[in-house]
């Protein structure tokens, strides 16, 4: 499943390709991580899967089981609830800071992320389109200039991805997910924070809505 790696740092990269794995569904809910395999695919000994697998649980993607080693953590619907809540107030509160400090140059950034997801809404993938909204948002966030805000939307949008992997599918038309972005855009362009608090409490709110239902309709073998 996976390639040798020799670089530096191995703990890192290899738990973020486990990582890639998980949000993107090709170790699914409950998959055991199998220290030996693993470490043979990775070129490795089992030492830094270890690492790995213990920094992925810190950040919520695998939970470890005493005696039987890791395991991909098992999302529910009432999890990814209340990651969207958190993410919401977060998203809020960072472009907040950031609508104090942000340039010319990065809103134009933002406005040609919106770009790119509107070019993918008739051939991306439903995997590259969600990768690129959730590009928007980091960039968002990057832009309070807060390295911890930062890290805590990194590590909600690993499971918010997962859980979107297991759907498969968009929560909306991906024209209209696209158009969303752009009173966000407005509002920050305006200097106006009541109106960006109404448009993003709106745009992840709808998501967390949709993407919450699509969860809970799954079959229970499907999500996990």
């Amino acid at each position: 499943m996976f390639a040798p790696i020799s670089q530096p740092d191995l703990v890192t990269i290899i738990a973020r390709r486990i990582a890639d794995a998980i949000v993107s569904g090709r170790l699914a809910p409950g998959a055991r991580l199998n220290e030996l395999h693993l470490a043979r695919d990775f070129g490795t000994s089992r030492a830094p899967v270890r690492e790995a697998a213990r920094l992925l649980e810190s950040q919520g993607l695998v939970q470890a089981s005493p005696r039987r080693g890791f395991f991909v953590r098992t999302l529910t619907a009432t999890d990814l609830k209340d990651i969207y809540e958190l993410r919401i107030g977060l998203e809020i509160f960072a472009s907040e800071i950031a609508l104090a400090r942000i340039t010319a140059a990065e809103i134009g950034k933002l406005k040609r992320q919106v770009d790119v997801m509107f070019a993918l809404a008739d051939s991306g993938s439903v995997e590259k389109q969600v990768l690129e909204d959730f590009a928007f948002h980091r960039m968002l966030c990057a832009m309070s200039g807060n390295a911890r805000i930062l890290r805590v939307y990194d590590e909600i949008a690993n499971e918010m991805r997962a859980g979107i992997a297991l759907i498969g599918k968009l929560y909306d038309d991906p024209h209209k997910i696209a158009e969303t972005h752009n009173p966000i855009v407005e509002a920050i362009e305006a200097r106006d924070k009541a109106r960006l608090r109404d448009a993003l409490d709106y745009h992840i709110g709808t998501a967390k809505t949709a993407v919450v239902e699509l969860f809970a309709g799954l079959p229970e073998a499907q999500a996990g």
